[in-house]
């Protein structure tokens, strides 16, 4: 069989070997996948280990994804933009490659729930990893405007510099400047909620029909989807289906089938 798995830290709480468990049962596809604890210092080590071992692939997760961009010795034109991988295969001639489809999953998911992001004003929380590795899929959708809101305003304008393409239709904020609105569409991509803390957004900010969209799930979200709730969304969405899609395109890539996402995501829930 094929090896896969994912690795980061903490990873014992990944769903991913459940569902390309549940992929690989669907398609037909023989191969087995596991999840690999690496720690600051050794991710290199660890991935060249799984590699030498006979891997095939590997999903990357927190804290690990620019590393894997480095390590990666070809990339994706998305994962360049994000400066991110959360996918590395090992093709058989001894390429390394390297691609992101956190975007990507982000906004079939949002499809999938009723949601566009075309013509809509979009504000999105946070300016790190995460929100990276999805700004270039939500600006390819053409927005008409994605705000990006952190804590520390400098930090969104460097996101910023990273999306020249996107010209006016980009701005950055911090959370002490008053927030425009209203908003369409807002996602949250801070780690706030990972720490059971609340952002402070303010509120009157959703235009009417808004969705609310924490690209985490379970009890992480909660913060923000109460959020959510007090101000009246019409939609509050987890990152669940976020995580299933993103790994079917992960599994695509590798394997070159595309599985079906909803039975997984009815089975997860």
């Amino acid at each position: 069989m094929d090896n896969y798995a994912v690795i980061g830290n903490p990873i014992a709480h990944s769903l991913s070997p459940r569902i390309h468990g549940l992929f690989a049962e669907q398609t037909g596809e023989e191969l087995t996948y596991r999840a690999i604890l690496s720690h600051p210092g050794e991710f290199t080590a660890d991935v060249e280990a799984f590699r030498q071992a006979g891997g095939r692939g590997l999903n990357v997760t927190l804290p690990f994804k620019e590393q894997a961009w480095e390590y990666a010795g070809h990339s994706s034109a998305r994962a360049d933009r994000a400066r991110a991988a959360n996918l590395i295969r090992f093709d058989t001639n001894g390429r390394v490659y390297g691609d992101s489809t956190d975007g990507v999953g982000l906004v079939r998911d949002l499809g999938a729930n009723g949601v566009q992001v075309a013509r809509k004003h979009i504000l999105l929380v946070g300016a790190g990893g995460a929100v990276r590795s999805v700004l270039g899929n939500l600006l390819d959708e053409q927005p008409a405007g994605v705000t990006v809101i952190n804590r520390t305003r400098s930090r969104a304008l460097a996101l910023l510099e990273l999306f020249p393409e996107a010209g006016g239709i980009l701005s950055a904020q911090g959370f002490d400047e008053p927030a425009a609105g209203p908003y369409d569409l807002v996602i949250n991509g801070a780690s706030a909620g990972l720490a059971g803390q609340s952002l402070p957004l303010p509120d009157g900010i959703l235009a009417p029909g808004a969705c609310c969209y924490d690209m985490v799930y379970g009890k992480a979200a909660q913060p923000f989807l109460d959020w959510a709730a007090s101000n009246r969304a019409a939609k509050r969405c987890d990152g669940l289906g976020m995580l299933v899609e993103q790994a079917a395109e992960s599994f695509h890539i590798w394997r070159g089938v595309r599985p079906e996402t909803k039975p997984v995501i009815d089975a997860l829930r």
